[in-house]
């Protein structure tokens, strides 16, 4: 588990695949990707955002971080431009 410092937040970002007809799956391009994450945990200094919330970040914010074979994403709370309402 990673513990976040200060306002960071770490993000478990969403990975989409476009599967074509006849089954080849396409990776999608870094550019193409949408900048949506979900809250794995928040920093000590971060207000009005929690764990399993799903958010809306700023495309290239962060630093990217594998941890196990996971990868994870550490943006300051800052970046975060909204949070998805289920």
């Amino acid at each position: 588990m990673i513990r976040p410092l200060e306002d960071y937040v770490v993000l478990s970002v969403k990975k989409e695949e476009k599967t074509t007809a006849s089954g080849i799956i396409l990776a999608t391009e870094e550019k193409d990707r949408p900048a949506i994450g979900k809250v794995i945990s928040v920093g000590p200094k971060v207000e009005n955002i929690k764990a399993e919330d799903e958010v809306i970040y700023q495309s290239y914010a962060g630093t990217k971080v594998k941890i196990e074979q996971t990868e994870y994403l550490l943006v300051q709370s800052k970046n975060i431009l909204a949070i998805l309402e289920k």
